[in-house]
């Protein structure tokens, strides 16, 4: 375990950089800012001797008030140096969260864009800012402390032999016996329970969320029941996570520490009794008593490094938990950049036997497919639902890099290409469209963040959203999502459209631009869909086969298989699955309500 915790140490101080040094210089102040507190109670054992040598003639202890100006000093001293060493930590501290939360960021922004599709990016920051805050705690708080308590522990077993050993060795029981009472609850089978904690708040605070962005549907369907059930469940093994740490892990254990740390002075009494009678008998009882009262005072110390300890080591606990989460960061795949990028020649996309697969799952959700887009045409997929049409596209554009096989772009593997040129390339427009909350101004010049405000108005009217801007008080510089201004699915996809023009890319990917569109919304995204795509390459993935009776070509897709290739007129005529869709497409087209007189 303690190998453990000296990597999860050795981690943290990677992300201090230059301020690592700092680090250790707070550590060694504070080990020091201990040992100083340690002195007053020298300086108390000294003032005694003094007055216990001359009782009852008190006026005799001439050194008294010296030793009390030094152990004053002494005080004084050790919190201005603990002061200092907690300055050098938290600067240290600060600097390495703030490296944690730009490294994490950093490995992101290097992650391909289908990684945040299975990682909520909510998730993702939330883990990223509490480790940091942690890590924060851990090293500007608790590292400081275990350093400076184990100079204080070794400090304390020095002095405890250095009047009388018998007695130091009789307070040093309660530490052996709060040592022992903390190995019980940190280490064994009890050493994971502060991450199972961690689990278990966070499957609950998921949970939560999910039941409460869900209220209306509940609402709407009455499965208030029903759907509350997983989110007691989450807080019920959350409370039982939390009733074991403390009932049967903690209770007993922490009640015999604090029995031992704050009785220390007990455990001298039998010791004391024993070493009376021998002191008696002899000219030391002076020495017997003046350690006595050196001892007794002292024992109080122990009490404080053993909490220091404990509490500090809970740190440790918790910053390696909070090191756990930052994997799922700071473990995100990253896509492989070549050391020489080669440039598109055109505005071609083919797939050569690509085959792919998502982690976690063993069933190829592409195997060996090939097709040609040349300059200029478009490409549908289509095919029933899970047959690989979304994950085809992704992979243009290099969301996912291939398994096996290779896209091209322009004759050019994209793997090859230089990524922010390949962006360049392609613009998206998908069917759940995401809109930021700012103007719709700079919502569409996202695409284009140096074009001007004329070149943002002519592609928002170019995407059919002149009745959108008209009926806004600020025109585009309406903010979106606050002060009430929200828009419909529709009216979305269109601003999301005049993106996609104002990229002015040379390939477009359309996934199912049209899905959740009004048929009003849906006229006007057709229109804005032709000026988006004219003179360029275009794959589109439709459901609505009426979208694509004009491609130049027709993909069917079936279980990751290319199972058919063709104009819309050809596939219809071979009779194989696009027939079948096709037939099924009209004939739900054509269904309609029956009359009560036509039921009749």
């Amino acid at each position: 375990m303690n190998e453990k915790k000296q990597n999860d140490v050795a981690v943290l101080l990677g992300y201090a950089g230059s301020y690592k040094g700092l680090t250790f210089l707070g550590l060694g102040l504070s080990a020091i800012a201990m040992l100083l507190g340690m002195c007053p109670y020298i300086c108390i054992w000294l003032a005694a001797r003094d007055l216990i040598a001359v009782a009852p003639h008190w006026t005799q202890a001439t050194g008294v008030s010296r030793y009390g100006w030094m152990a004053f000093g002494f005080a004084l001293a050790g919190i201005i140096v603990y002061f200092m060493a907690l300055m050098c930590t938290h600067l240290a501290a600060f600097r390495t969260a703030s490296n944690i939360r730009k490294q994490g960021m950093e490995h992101l922004l290097q992650a391909p864009l289908g990684f945040f599709d299975s990682n909520a990016s909510g998730l993702l920051r939330n883990k990223l800012d509490a480790a940091a805050a942690d890590t924060e705690t851990l090293l500007a708080h608790n590292l400081a402390d275990i350093v400076g308590s184990v100079a204080m522990f070794l400090g304390t077993i020095v002095l405890m032999f250095v009047f009388d050993w018998r007695m130091g060795a009789s307070c040093l029981l309660a530490a052996i016996v709060s040592i022992g009472a903390m190995l019980v609850m940190m280490t064994g089978k009890n050493a994971n329970l502060m991450q199972e904690y961690q689990e278990a708040q966070d499957i609950m605070s998921k949970a939560g969320t999910e039941y409460v962005r869900g209220i209306p549907v509940v609402k709407v369907f009455q499965q208030t029941v029903y759907s509350f059930k997983a989110f007691k469940e989450a807080i019920e093994s959350y409370s039982a996570k939390a009733e074991h740490f403390q009932a049967d892990v903690c209770e007993t254990p922490q009640a015999v520490n604090l029995t031992a740390t704050e009785g220390a002075f007990v455990f001298m009494i039998p010791m004391v009794l024993f070493l009376a009678p021998s002191a008696l008998r002899t000219e030391n009882f002076l020495s017997f008593v003046t350690n006595f009262v050196f001892y007794a005072s002292f024992s109080a110390v122990i009490s404080t490094a053993l909490a220091r300890i404990m509490f500090a080591a809970g740190g440790m606990m918790q910053a390696n938990t909070a090191l756990n989460r930052m994997e799922l960061v700071m473990r995100a795949p990253t896509l492989k950049i070549a050391k020489e990028f080669q440039a598109p020649k055109d505005n071609s996309v083919v797939f050569k036997d690509v085959s792919f697969t998502y982690e976690g799952t063993n069933v190829p959700a592409l195997e060996h497919l090939s097709f040609t887009a040349k300059p200029g045409e478009t490409i549908a997929l289509v095919g029933p639902s899970g047959g690989g049409k979304t994950t085809a596209a992704s992979l243009i554009p290099r969301f996912w890099d291939v398994c096996s096989g290779k896209v091209e772009v322009g004759g050019v593997d994209v793997r090859e290409m230089d990524p922010h040129v390949l962006m360049d390339q392609v613009a998206f427009v998908f069917q759940n469209t995401h809109l930021f909350k700012a103007s719709i101004l700079e919502n569409v010049r996202a695409a284009r963040p140096k074009a001007s405000r004329q070149e943002v108005m002519a592609a928002l009217s170019a995407a059919q959203c002149d009745d959108i801007i008209v009926k806004l008080e600020k025109g585009v510089d309406t903010i979106i999502g606050t002060e009430g201004t929200y828009l419909s699915g529709g009216e979305q996809q269109r601003i999301a459209l005049a993106r996609a023009i104002l990229k002015d890319a040379p390939i477009v990917v359309l996934d199912e631009a049209t899905a959740f569109a009004d048929p009003e919304n849906e006229a006007l995204i057709q229109k804005a869909l032709s000026t988006l795509t004219k003179g360029r390459t275009v794959i589109m993935i439709a459901h609505r086969l009426a979208s694509i009776i004009g491609a130049d070509k027709i993909i069917v897709l079936n279980n990751g298989h290319k199972e058919e290739e063709g104009t819309h007129d050809q596939l219809v005529h071979s009779n194989g699955l696009y027939a079948r869709m096709w037939a099924d497409y009209t004939q739900a087209v054509q269904w309609k309500i029956a009359s009560t007189k036509e039921a009749r």
